[in-house]
């Protein structure tokens, strides 16, 4: 990154991992861009950190998505895109027998094309800044579970962009990075024991060493980092 004011833009910042690699990214002095479509829930996470513009919204709502890129502009630019917000589409999640097709195109909306299209406003700007962008996929995308089939085909497609990406854009880090298991409400409305998984803050020390390093483009997952990325 190559200004003195590092800028990064996280969405779905208002809880689980989205606050958490926030809050990391605050304590390692960066100048925070927030969204998420809780407002309230939003604003109380940003009492957390000291340098933070906060943009409540649906990152699914193209004019939200561009308040995020008035918010950068503002700023002077981008040096880090999160690309966490995302949805787990219909729960209690169902068989693809039974999947509503309705909820699997919105599911597509929030996983696929949101982040996509956040990447296009912005890559001029991780362009000149020689940025970086994270996108947060799962193991769901690779794997067969039974009723993940919807959500695992989103993080599927998530996972075939950031790589095409990673060899369209060699200025720009590009990772895309599986998290696994964490103590969130996104895992419990799943149906999984959540109590049971490490907390999200966890996961975030890890990915957050992708960012600290500017580890190559790739695929990564955060069992296999290490450090707290400060």
């Amino acid at each position: 990154m190559t200004t003195t004011r590092r800028i990064a833009l996280v969405t779905g910042a208002s809880r689980g991992l989205g606050r958490a690699l926030a809050v990391g990214l605050g304590r390692a002095g960066w100048h925070l861009i927030v969204d998420a479509r809780d407002a309230g829930a939003l604003n109380r996470a940003a009492g957390e950190w000291e340098r933070v513009t906060v943009v409540p919204g649906d990152v699914t709502d193209s004019a939200h998505r561009a308040e995020l890129l008035r918010a950068v502009v503002g700023l002077g630019g981008l040096d880090l895109l999160v690309n966490n917000a995302g949805t787990l589409g219909t729960v209690p999640l169902p068989t693809l027998a039974e999947q509503p097709l309705p909820d699997l195109v919105a599911a597509f909306d929030a996983n696929v094309i949101a982040p996509l299209a956040l990447v296009q406003g912005l890559l001029p700007s991780l362009r000149e800044r020689r940025g970086a962008i994270l996108n947060i996929t799962s193991d769901a995308g690779g794997e067969h579970y039974p009723t993940w089939g919807g959500y695992g085909a989103t993080k599927a497609a998530l996972d075939q962009i950031s790589g095409v990406l990673a060899v369209e854009e060699p200025d720009v880090r590009v990772w895309w990075a599986d998290p696994g298991e964490m103590r969130t409400d996104m895992l419990r409305a799943a149906g999984e024991d959540a109590d049971a998984a490490p907390p999200p803050e966890e996961a975030a020390g890890r990915l957050l060493r992708l960012v600290a390093e500017r580890l190559p483009s790739g695929r990564y997952r955060a069992a296999d980092l290490a450090g707290d990325g400060r």
